[in-house]
C-alpha cells in the first residue's frame, strides 16, 4: 500500500504541474483572443461600410475575404481557448479524484484495499471522465456544429456578392458549400462517438444497437448485436464501461483483423454481465498480445477485474478472434 500512495503522490504532483501550465496558457490565449476580437470587429465594420457605399465588386471581395480570414482566426483561437478550458476542468476533476483516493488510503489504511472502496474509486474515476466527455459533447453541439452551419450561410452570401464574377467562382463556392455540409455530417458522427446522448436517455442496449448499425455502415463489416437475460437499465458507470469496451473491440476488429462479420453478444445475468465480441478475421497469437502493449485491451482487462470479473481472449492465426469479459452486476 505505501508504494501505491507514492504513485498517487507522483501522479498528483504531475497533475498540479500540468494544471499550472494550462492556467498560464489560458491567460495568454485570452489576451490574444481579445486582440483578435477587436480586429474582427474593425474589419467587419469596414466591410459593412464598403457594401453600404456601393463600392466596387473587387473592393467588396477583398474586404469580404479579410473578414472571413479574421473570423477564421477568431474561431481557431476560441477553439484553442475552449480546449484549454476543457483540459483545465479535466485536470481539476482528476486532481480531486487523486486527493480523495489519497485521503482514503491515509485515513483507513487497513481497509483501503477492500472491494467496496475499490468499487467507489472506480465509480469516481469513470464518472469524472464521462462527465467531461458529456460536457464536451454539448459544446460540440453549440460550438463547431453551429460554426459549420454559419459557414454554409456565409458561402451563400459570398455567392451573391460574386454574382458578377465568372461561373467558375460560383462552381468553386458551390463545391465549398458541399464540402462544408459533408463536414457537418462528420461532426455529428463525431459527437455520437464522443458521447451518444441516447446512452443517458435510453440505456446501453438501444445505444449498442444504434452504434452497431452506424459502425456497419461506416466500416462495411456485418455487425450484429444480440442480448440475452434480463434486459434492463444498469448502473450508469457500468453502461459507460461496457459501451466503451465494445467500441474499442469493434474498432480493433476493423483496424487489425480484416474481418467481414462481427457478432456482439450481451448476457445480462442477475449476478453478472458478460460481453462477447466474436469476429471471423485473420486472428492472432494471444501470446503476442502480452508484448504488444495494446492499451485499449489492457484497460478493458483492468476494469473487468476491478469490477469483480475477468477478461478472456480466444484466438489463433487464421481462425478469427473471440474476446469476452464479465463484470459483477448490481440490481
Amino acid at each position: 500500500m505505501p508504494d501505491e500512495t507514492v504513485d498517487y503522490r507522483s501522479e498528483l504532483d504531475e497533475t498540479q504541474r500540468a494544471l499550472r501550465e494550462v492556467t498560464l496558457m489560458m491567460e495568454q490565449s485570452q489576451g490574444e483572443l481579445s486582440k483578435l476580437a477587436q480586429r474582427n470587429t474593425a474589419i467587419t465594420s469596414h466591410l459593412q461600410q464598403i457594401v453600404k457605399q456601393g463600392g466596387a465588386v473587387e473592393d467588396i471581395k477583398m474586404a469580404y475575404d479579410s473578414a472571413l480570414d479574421a473570423q477564421q482566426r477568431l474561431l481557431v483561437m476560441r477553439g484553442q481557448l475552449e480546449k484549454l478550458q476543457n483540459d483545465k476542468s479535466h485536470l481539476e476533476k482528476y486532481k480531486a479524484v487523486l486527493e480523495e483516493i489519497m485521503n482514503r488510503n491515509s485515513g483507513d489504511a487497513n481497509s483501503a484495499g477492500s472491494s467496496k472502496e475499490q468499487m467507489s474509486g472506480i465509480e469516481m474515476i469513470v464518472n469524472a471522465q464521462e462527465a467531461e466527455r458529456q460536457r464536451l459533447s454539448r459544446q460540440m453541439h453549440d460550438g463547431p456544429a453551429q460554426a459549420l452551419s454559419n459557414f454554409i450561410l456565409q458561402t451563400e452570401i459570398a455567392m451573391r456578392l460574386l454574382d458578377v464574377d465568372s461561373s467558375q467562382a460560383k462552381a468553386e463556392l458551390a463545391n465549398l458549400k458541399t464540402s462544408a455540409m459533408s463536414t457537418f455530417q462528420k461532426v455529428r458522427g463525431y459527437i455520437f462517438e464522443l458521447r451518444p446522448m441516447m446512452l443517458d436517455d435510453l440505456g446501453l442496449v438501444p445505444t449498442l444497437r444504434k452504434y452497431a448499425d452506424a459502425f456497419k455502415e461506416q466500416s462495411g463489416m456485418d455487425v450484429s448485436v444480440t442480448v440475452s437475460g434480463n434486459e434492463r437499465r444498469l448502473e450508469p458507470y457500468l453502461e459507460v464501461m461496457i459501451f466503451r469496451a465494445v467500441q474499442e473491440l469493434l474498432g480493433n476488429a476493423a483496424r487489425h483483423s480484416q474481418a467481414t462479420l462481427v457478432k456482439v453478444h450481451l448476457d445480462l445475468g442477475n449476478d453478472y454481465l458478460r460481453v462477447t465480441v466474436d469476429d471471423n478475421g485473420r486472428g492472432f497469437d494471444p501470446e503476442v498480445l502480452k508484448e504488444s502493449g495494446n492499451l485499449g485491451l489492457k484497460l478493458i482487462r483492468e476494469r473487468s477485474e476491478m469490477l469483480g470479473g475477468k477478461f478472456e481472449v480466444d484466438s489463433s492465426v487464421g481462425s478469427g478472434t473471440k474476446i469476452s469479459f464479465t463484470v459483477q452486476a448490481r440490481i
